[in-house]
């Protein structure tokens, strides 16, 4: 093997290293990606995603959706299947787990083989090797459903002509009872950190931090808590071991015996990597998934607030030990526009702090833009949003996003209750959006729009032609930016106006790989 091939795989080997489950392969020596003195994007060719169990209630009805989009240059191969993790624990409605240890939850094998329940459980595990979704062809998603507390965490994997792209999500629906409303999350990659602002210990939520390990060994992680005076003392917190390939859902209130209303949590894994999001349950405002926030950051952007929120509240953390003035800013239809009376919010250092905005979009479109001055002192941040008025709200939450560099997609769409909110707030761009074939059938659509800079506008999707089934709407930046963007599903049961949000960070299903007749060494650093 001569050293440049060498060279150029072990450039591949790094960036798979860096990226995780994501991988890519040396270009043929002869493609057209292949440049002197230039990178070449090209798809990567295996990534990762792990699904949280969907819900704890009897009553939940659950979709799975899984998608790839058509991505030009991969692999003609390929596969892209998710699979049930094989162990499954479930906490107790008093959030202890099966094994009646709080904070941790034993899995099937650890009973009693004579035990009915484990018996049952032991069935379980035995399907857990059967794919629950599986693609067939990229551009055209594909569903599975799950009714009740059994719906499982999902563990997968996608190569090949799947890989560039891989999306999956899980909509669940509860009729009733704590957390009763709209619950949706998309399915992530591992990782070995994560924030989550806007969390709770308080007596009104019910908050798990769910986490998934996908590999084979078991991994360690400690979960912090921080509140309104610092760092909470947790008393199970540090050490938590989460089974080769199983999902562990943590109720928060049980690592420590502060109840506090705002919580930032920060998610560290000691060994391994696992993927984490924390489900939080109001008993009165119905209940949603709080996805990670953005790294930390002198400037983080929250897409796409409903134009009819009737409360927001931010909930911000600055993990070092300054002190921030927050300069807030809302991205609306016709720019950026300064909220009345919350011009700045001070952050303490170590601290969670949390301002309630009112209705802050006031009926149109709305994303905040938080900027620490000269964006020296790092921010994560989430607001908590609610729709309704009276006994009749319901509750999401956007966390700060990451950009759409290239491309990004949602998942689960339907003609009606899909709304795509995007935000350019630094420069004008241009979006081109492309609606997938439906589930069950419809020709796909595409538009191009252009965004202007400071706004953020709730734009008419394309939904394919005959439409029959749910859809998948992709969005790519074509010029400008940077871009943002979120997709909300609305429906209302019994005067309820049920809802979810889920940001659209980019796909990263193109990874820039340096020519065979570069230096290398950049990435030995």
């Amino acid at each position: 093997m001569n050293r440049t091939t060498l060279s150029l795989i072990a450039g591949a080997t790094a960036l798979a290293a860096v990226t995780g489950f994501a991988a890519v392969s040396a270009p043929d020596p002869g493609s057209a990606e292949q440049r002197t003195g230039a990178a070449a994007t090209l798809p990567v060719e295996r990534t990762g995603l792990l699904c949280p169990r969907p819900s704890t209630s009897d009553l939940a009805e659950t979709t799975y959706t899984s998608f790839a989009p058509v991505t030009e240059g991969a692999d003609g191969k390929g596969t892209a299947v998710l699979r049930a993790a094989a162990q499954q624990s479930a906490p107790d409605d008093d959030g202890t787990s099966e094994d009646g240890k709080d904070g941790e939850n034993g899995s099937a094998d650890e009973k009693d083989e004579g035990d009915e329940k484990g018996e049952k459980d032991a069935a379980k595990d035995d399907k857990a090797g059967k794919p629950v979704l599986q693609l067939q062809e990229p551009g055209k998603p594909v569903t599975a459903e799950a009714d009740g507390a059994d719906a499982p965490a999902l563990v997968g994997t996608a190569d090949g002509r799947f890989a560039s792209g891989w999306t999956a999500q899980q909509t669940t629906e509860v009729a009733a009872g704590t957390g009763r409303g709209l619950q949706g999350v998309a399915c992530s990659a591992a990782d070995t950190q994560f924030w989550f602002p806007g969390a709770s210990t308080d007596d009104s939520r019910t908050d798990y931090i769910h986490l998934t390990n996908p590999d084979d060994s078991a991994a360690v992680v400690d979960i912090e808590l921080y509140g309104k005076d610092g760092e909470l003392e947790t008393t199970v917190g540090e050490g938590i071991t989460v089974k080769p390939r199983s999902a562990e859902p943590v109720l928060l209130s049980t690592l420590t015996a502060e109840k506090q209303t705002d919580v930032t949590v920060h998610v560290v894994v000691r060994s391994g990597r696992v993927g984490a999001a924390v489900q939080a349950l109001d008993d009165e405002t119905g209940g949603d998934w709080l996805p990670a926030s953005a790294d930390p950051s002198g400037r983080l952007v929250l897409p796409g607030i409903p134009k009819d929120a009737t409360a927001v509240r931010l909930v911000a953390f600055t993990p070092g030990d300054a002190d921030v003035d927050l300069k807030v800013r809302l991205a609306s239809p016709s720019g950026l526009i300064t909220p009345a009376g919350n011009e700045t919010l001070h952050v303490k250092g170590g601290m969670t702090a949390a301002f309630d905005l009112g209705d802050l979009t006031r009926g149109e479109a709305g994303s905040l833009v938080l900027t620490a001055p000269d964006g020296s002192v790092p921010v994560v941040a989430a607001v908590r949003v609610l729709r309704g008025e009276g006994g009749k709200q319901e509750s999401a939450f956007i966390p700060a996003a990451r950009p759409v560099e290239t491309r990004a997609t949602a998942l689960d769409n339907t003609a009606e209750g899909t709304t795509l909110s995007v935000t350019a707030p630094e420069g004008d761009a241009e979006i081109k959006v492309t609606a997938s074939a439906g589930t069950k059938g419809g020709t796909p659509q595409t538009k191009t729009y252009s965004i202007k800079s400071g706004t953020t506008q709730d734009i008419e999707a394309p939904v394919p032609a005959g439409l029959k089934g749910s859809y998948a709407l992709t969005v790519e930046t074509r010029a400008g930016g940077p871009v943002y963007a979120s997709r909300t599903l609305a429906l209302t049961e019994g005067g309820v106006p049920f809802f979810t949000v889920q940001p659209l960070p980019d796909d990263r299903g193109m990874v820039a790989v340096p020519d065979a007749s570069e230096n290398l060494s950049v990435l030995q650093r």
